[in-house]
């Protein structure tokens, strides 16, 4: 697949979770989408806050832009997706991939969820598919499937700009763990194949960066070439990759905000239902993750 356009890119960086969330337009029609944002939580408090998604409102606004998209690539696991917020103040449209359903159904068991969740990803305004072409403004853009680090996982290609998500890290630091639910390192390294195969070229945009050693500045931004040649973990082959990516998984400990951020995300960054006391909780299962 052949870049068609360049988009224009602005990177935000959220330190409290080493998550990159991005602003991408056309410079032709100023349409625009914002990519995995960051509502500010404080786990100690149980308080939200909106200083990372005012940010990217703030550019918007200054740069004149028309939002036509928010999209998460994926449910994350390491921060409370601010869509609903962003699109509060700036409108478009809520997406993320149909396979959010398989996500919704297994935390939506784990927390015991009730009847009036639905596990049918209508919290969303659309639910991409996989190979599903689009445009922002005019600039051509492909949703691509790419499980392994959760089922639901999309990398979005936007002309020459591809959002991978949590699939790939920096060529010296890897990919992404694979032993959420739903997750797998083979899905994982088959879904990287998918993204090789676009042209060398294509600028690849992350949702993480935690420094590799020796590193010492924070980075977002490379390129499928660059990947594809220099990968640390993507040398060997699958088999090679599975065994390690399986064995490391099994060394990491579980996200901090994995139980709060996912019962947000899994409602397109909405909070659960109010109780008859009008006040939303956040559960926490004990002896379960």
């Amino acid at each position: 697949m052949a870049p068609t356009a360049k988009p224009d890119v602005k990177a935000f960086f959220d330190g409290a979770s080493n998550t990159f969330s991005y602003v991408v337009w056309d410079p032709a029609t100023r349409m625009a989408a914002v990519i995995d944002s960051v509502l500010d939580y404080d786990p100690a408090a149980g308080r939200t806050k909106h200083e990372s998604a005012d940010a990217i409102i703030d550019f918007v606004r200054t740069h004149s832009l028309a939002l036509q998209w928010v999209i998460d690539t994926h449910v994350h696991a390491d921060h409370l997706s601010a869509a609903q917020y962003v699109r509060s103040v700036l409108g478009g449209m809520v997406g993320i991939g149909e396979n959010i359903v398989a996500v919704q159904e297994v935390f939506g068991d784990l927390l015991n969820s009730g009847d009036d969740f639905r596990r049918d990803g209508s919290q969303f305004d659309h639910l991409f598919k996989d190979g599903e072409r689009y445009r922002l403004g005019d600039i051509e853009a492909v949703a691509l499937h790419t499980p392994g680090h959760t089922p639901a996982c999309m990398t979005h290609v936007i002309g020459d700009a591809a959002f991978v998500g949590d699939t790939l890290f920096m060529p010296d630091y890897g990919t992404a763990r694979c032993d959420f639910p739903g997750g797998d390192a083979r899905a994982l390294y088959r879904s990287i194949q998918k993204i090789f195969a676009l042209a060398d070229e294509t600028r690849i945009f992350l949702c993480h960066d935690y420094k590799a050693p020796g590193r010492d500045e924070f980075a977002h931004e490379t390129t499928v070439a660059e990947e594809r040649h220099g990968n640390v973990h993507l040398r060997d082959g699958e088999d090679a990759f599975a065994a390690m990516r399986t064995a490391r998984d099994a060394t990491l400990p579980v996200p901090k905000l994995l139980l709060p951020a996912v019962q947000v995300n899994m409602r397109a960054g909405k909070m659960p239902p109010a109780e008859d006391n009008g006040v939303s909780y956040l559960k926490i299962p004990l002896n379960k993750v």
